[in-house]
């Protein structure tokens, strides 16, 4: 059955020879069907065909693919240089992201962008004509002001970083400051796109302080847009290291998604040497959870032998509450799960099971996009 093939997907002669090349320097066997002989360049309908124990592999890879009218991109794309993008705002839970985030970096061979968004408020239809000038002139020099101050605060935690590196107490690694003006969450999301990290750290205050800001939270802004994944650090993280996180949660819905999010999974945390716990997020009283996680389980062992995998269902009732036990009783480290992608007023009226638990946990929430 393995070596059965199966259609992945089907695309013109020309993206069709671009995706079998860039699952081919993957290590993956492709073959392509309904090629016109005569004039090859013209066939539309082309299928991609691979081995069906190929699939997860494959998922992930075209996950990450966007194409475009100039599909030649991709394959630049995918031999650029890693990076991981760290939105900072100099408070202490933003610093210890930054930590762990250099950390990951250096362990994957990444570049690291420090990236500081800053907002300056002008609301120029709120000031009488006969005062604009007055306006323009403090306006002005507001802006100054603010931007002297956080050339300062980068320039400080720069400093910080490269002592903490010369002491030893952080890794080598290149690092390159960023200031954008504007709205914190939007410029993350659009910088996030210009330089396509391999992840994005960030740091957000305890549970007890965020319910208090459930709206305006910046990490939980960009959890629900982002397609880069997202590692939320929440102040108070008892490592600065991913290499101190010894148990590592992947929620499962069941989905057939779920693999390629487990691939996706791998990719971040490979070379880690933790146990991975998966659990199930639907807690309704299904007799089928046990027989299900199990089936997963099974599968995702004999697509990674050399993790340690094993499974909880989760308790009836609460998901938030059942979670929280589940993580208190396994000394969960850190806590990974998928989202969907929504628009403003859904985000708005049903908060998604990421950003729920993003505001009821102290543990860091690695967020990934379907």
């Amino acid at each position: 059955m393995e070596n059965n093939l199966i259609t992945l997907a089907i695309h013109t002669f020309e993206k069709a020879q671009i995706l079998k090349t860039i699952l081919e320097s993957e290590g993956i066997e492709v073959y392509i069907h309904n090629v016109n002989q005569i004039q090859p360049v013209v066939s539309a309908g082309v299928r991609v065909r691979i081995k069906e124990s190929d699939l997860p592999h494959a998922l992930r890879i075209i996950e990450d693919m966007k194409w475009s009218e100039e599909p030649e991109k991709e394959l630049e794309e995918m031999q650029k240089d890693k990076k991981v993008l760290i939105p900072v705002d100099f408070s202490d839970y933003s610093l210890s992201a930054c930590e762990i985030g250099i950390n990951h970096a250096a362990k994957i061979g990444a570049e690291v962008f420090l990236l500081h968004a800053y907002f300056s408020p002008f609301f120029p239809s709120a000031i009488p004509m006969a005062d604009s000038l007055v306006y323009q002139a403090g306006e002005s020099e507001m802006m100054i002001n603010v931007k002297k101050k956080v050339d300062v605060d980068i320039a400080k935690l720069m400093k910080d970083v490269t002592v903490k590196i010369q002491n030893g107490e952080l890794p080598n690694v290149k690092i390159t400051p960023v200031l954008r003006e504007g709205i914190p969450e939007e410029e993350i999301i659009t910088y996030a796109k210009e330089i396509h990290p391999a992840l994005i750290v960030m740091g957000t205050r305890g549970k007890s302080q965020k319910e208090a800001d459930l709206i305006g939270s910046v990490a939980g802004e960009v959890i629900e847009i982002s397609k880069t994944p997202v590692l939320v650090i929440p102040e108070k993280v008892p490592f600065n290291s991913i290499d101190n996180a010894r148990n590592i949660a992947f929620a499962t819905s069941f989905n057939q998604e779920d693999l390629v999010m487990f691939e996706r999974f791998m990719d971040i945390f490979k070379g880690y040497n933790a146990h991975i716990h998966l659990f199930n997020i639907s807690t309704s009283r299904d007799e089928w959870n046990e027989i299900r996680l199990t089936g997963v389980r099974e599968y995702f062992k004999k697509q990674y032998p050399e993790i340690n995998i094993t499974h909880t269902v989760l308790d009836d009732g609460d998901l938030l509450l059942a979670v929280e036990r589940f993580v208190r009783e396994k000394n969960i480290d850190i806590i990974a799960l998928s989202t969907y992608r929504r628009n403003l007023l859904a985000r708005m009226f049903n908060p998604s099971i990421a950003r729920k638990m993003l505001f009821h946990t102290d543990t860091p929430l690695l967020v990934m996009h379907r």
